[in-house]
């Protein structure tokens, strides 16, 4: 009898695929608007060509003045002119003061600015009591205090989030320099998948699998190929294996990666290129296959099989595929900041591998845990919110602070 092969812990295991998926980073780059930017990676810095703000200009509505005018509180002070948002002032006249809103640049010889609701309007608008002492520098924004001209505002490698578009903006910048998109192929193989609206025959199950992954992918920011579901046999999993490298950077796969004699994934891929059956030391998600697939001009597709039970397909999708992704695209590697929180239950019979439990924050600030933690249970991910990162043989007590994971640092929207 063979004996059983050691568990691969899973920081091993992701430190593997960061490796070899960094060796297939992708070279090219797309230049994008900032209206299609979202979830992309920028290539290159983004320097500001513009002092944000241009100018020193109005914090808000009010009166903008030289604080040495106004001696005492209740000083009435004339009104010499009134400067909207995107217009210029004259230089202020001393003893006076100017009507002025948000946004408006400050009037040379102003120094201060002070909120309408402490201020009063007089003689019909002609004049303003202030009754407050205002300092200089009130409710002034300065030029360049948000960005100094020739400022780095946004690094190469990071994700483009909505604010950083906005960032992008407003320094003028229009168009930017981002990677190119992963290239993702999917397939899910076993003959006892239907598709939903299918009836149901005996034995078989609808395709979930295809649909969560293919989400997991679009929300990554991957462009997509959906190769659907493939027959139990050798010769049509090495087809699907073939059309699937030709122009794609990762290939994932759901289901065949056990040792059954209907699980065509490996042989299929060995012939097509190479591959290595793993079993990481983490619940669920035991069973993961890596390797990759030739292509006819003698460049390779890289390939991640994952488990057919659904939880387990999708805690390693965020475990494995996300960390070939961020290699891919040079993004950091390793999992995502955790949080450590309370737990609000008891674990108290834990297995040896590391394990990763679906739970979400109940109204108290505690985690509550998902009462059934089985690897085909699909409502558990919809129910959760993160996942408790639990080190192997570790039980827990209600009260213990405990690593938890929220889903919304690994799955981009």
């Amino acid at each position: 009898m063979n004996a059983a092969r050691p568990l691969l812990p899973l920081d091993d295991a992701l430190q593997r695929l960061a490796a070899a998926a960094a060796a297939h980073r992708i070279t090219e780059t797309d230049t994008v608007s900032c209206f299609q930017g979202l979830g992309r990676v920028l290539a290159a810095e983004v320097r500001a060509s513009i002092a944000v703000p241009g100018a020193d200009n109005s914090a808000m509505d009010g009166y903008a003045m030289r604080a040495a005018d106004v001696p005492v509180a209740g000083t009435v002070l004339p009104v010499s002119q009134r400067i909207p948002a995107g217009h210029v002032g004259q230089p202020l006249r001393p003893g006076t003061a100017a009507r002025i809103f948000t946004g408006a640049l400050v009037p040379d010889g102003a120094d201060a600015v002070v909120m309408q609701e402490q201020c009063e309007a007089a003689d019909e608008g002609r004049a303003v009591r202030v009754n407050t002492l205002p300092q200089a520098g009130l409710a002034i924004r300065r030029r360049g205090e948000d960005v100094a001209e020739g400022a780095v505002v946004l690094t190469a490698g990071q994700r483009l989030s909505p604010q950083a578009l906005g960032l992008a903006a407003s320094v003028g910048v229009g168009e930017l320099p981002v990677w190119r998109r992963p290239r993702v192929a999917i397939l899910c193989t076993g003959d006892e998948l239907a598709m939903p609206g299918e009836p149901l025959k005996p034995g078989a199950l609808y395709n979930s699998n295809r649909y969560t992954l293919r989400a997991l992918a679009e929300a990554a920011g991957c462009a997509v190929t959906d190769l659907g579901n493939v027959p139990d046999r050798l010769d049509a999993t090495r087809a699907a294996l073939r059309q699937a490298a030709a122009g794609h950077d990762l290939i994932v796969t759901s289901g065949g990666v056990s040792v059954g004699e209907e699980d065509h994934l490996k042989p299929a891929a060995q012939a097509e290129g190479r591959l290595e059956n793993w079993q990481l030391a983490i619940k669920p998600g035991k069973p993961l296959a890596f390797g990759a697939i030739h292509r006819a001009d003698g460049s390779e597709a890289l390939l991640v099989g994952l488990p057919g039970n659904p939880v387990s397909s999708f805690v390693t999708w965020l475990l494995a595929v996300r960390e070939v992704l961020a290699a891919l695209q040079g993004l950091p590697a390793g999992l995502p900041p955790a949080l450590p929180m309370r737990a609000g239950f008891d674990w108290p019979r834990p297995d040896k591998r590391r394990e990763f439990l679906r739970v979400r924050v109940a109204s108290d600030g505690r985690l509550e845990l998902f009462a059934n933690q089985g690897s085909g249970v699909l409502t558990s991910t919809v129910w959760a919110d993160g996942l408790v990162d639990v080190p192997p043989a570790q039980p827990i007590a209600a009260g213990d602070l405990v690593v938890y994971r929220p889903l919304a640092s690994w799955i981009q929207a």
